[in-house]
């Protein structure tokens, strides 16, 4: 039996639940997003709360229920706040820079690497040095972040390349003569 399954997720102001034909839709001041439940999941709706529970005769009715759960709690968190990932660029010559839909990365490539930015996602550079990655889906928004970061990964000897804000880098000791 599913733990985070049995806690409800509180629906903040602002922000509407609806369930048809077993798809969950979030709408709030960001944004909207859809959700189909599967079908071993019973999602009710009522009090300012959504409950989840698992239905008789699934042998996975309450991992999924849990799954749920976790899924609608970042849709609504999303829709109402949003999500954001930090990125860093570390290196000599490194620089982003957000122009529109694309993001241009100078990475010590012989070539400048432009990344089409995904719909439903902005991009902000506050620094040459700094990627903002912000939208309303969690799991877009720390895609889009990880396919920029795959550009150039940090390696471990000198710490260069694009990181996450608060990732650490475990340094290595370069090899004695």
């Amino acid at each position: 039996m599913s733990r985070v399954a049995k806690s409800p997720v509180q629906i903040p102001k602002g922000v509407e639940v609806t369930l048809a034909e077993g798809e969950v839709a979030v709408k709030g001041p960001k944004g909207e997003l859809r959700w189909r439940v599967h079908e071993a999941v019973e999602v009710s709706i009522g009090d300012g709360e959504v409950r989840f529970a698992a239905r008789n005769g699934h042998p996975q009715g309450w991992a999924l229920a849990g799954t749920t759960r976790a899924l609608v709690a970042n849709m609504v968190r999303g829709v109402s706040e949003g999500f954001e990932r930090r990125l860093q660029l570390v290196g000599v010559g490194y620089r982003a820079q957000a122009q529109g839909k694309v993001l241009n990365l100078t990475l010590g490539f012989s070539h400048p690497v432009a990344f089409a930015v995904p719909e439903g996602i902005t991009i902000e550079t506050p620094s040459p040095t700094e990627i903002v990655v912000r939208g309303v889906d969690k799991q877009q928004v720390g895609q889009v972040a990880a396919r920029i970061r795959a550009y150039r990964p940090p390696e471990p000897y000198k710490g260069k390349g694009i990181r996450y804000a608060d990732e650490v880098i475990v340094r290595k000791e370069a090899k004695k003569k």
